[in-house]
């Protein structure tokens, strides 16, 4: 059985993305794999990594159950919208927070390189956007693609990540949100 955590990176519990993760949870659970999710808006955590990594700080009860959650699964799915060209600011926060060193990298003595400790877990990012997915490529270079794929997912071993685009959601109408929930059950259904 596949073990798959959701992780919702939009902090509103009314927005679409919530529609979306619940959508991708029912196609998973209908494919007969165990599902989790993470909403990082409802963690209570400081999202600022106050002294960079000079300073530990200790992870709050939500981050350490979040963790859990992600050491536990096979396949992470993350699902944010697009803000600024990125993701919300709670979302990197969480990043900054949890995918901390010797958690989920570890770097070599006296080296540049380091040990990627999330080996042998897969990714599903989906996105969305006020925007065509093919426009975010071409003129903003997919700038919260590129930093959650390759500077954090692929950074700690976590391979092959695939990526979806959903949008443009701020002028599209109900039949169209309907197609894109049955898009991402599809993908639960089919992981």
């Amino acid at each position: 059985m596949k073990k798959i955590v959701i992780i919702n990176g939009h902090p509103n519990p009314g927005s679409f993305n919530y529609a979306l993760a619940a959508a991708y949870k029912k196609g998973a659970v209908t494919s007969g794999a165990w599902v989790t999710e993470i909403n990082i808006g409802e963690l209570n955590f400081n999202p600022n990594l106050a002294y960079g990594y000079s300073k530990v700080m200790a992870l709050e009860p939500d981050l350490l159950a979040s963790w859990d959650k992600i050491v536990a699964a096979d396949h992470l799915v993350w699902i944010h919208p697009v803000w600024w060209g990125g993701m919300p600011a709670i979302a990197k926060g969480f990043i900054d927070r949890l995918f901390l060193p010797g958690m989920a990298y570890k770097y070599r003595k006296d080296s540049v390189w380091w040990d990627k400790l999330l080996k042998g877990k897969t990714a599903h990012i989906i996105t969305t956007l006020d925007q065509p997915g093919w426009y975010y490529r071409l003129f903003f270079g997919r700038a919260s693609v590129n930093q959650l794929r390759k500077s954090v997912l692929q950074f700690c071993g976590i391979s092959p990540v695939k990526v979806s685009y959903i949008g443009i959601i701020k002028t599209s109408a109900a039949v169209q949100r309907e197609k894109w929930l049955q898009q991402v059950y599809d993908f639960g259904l089919n992981q």
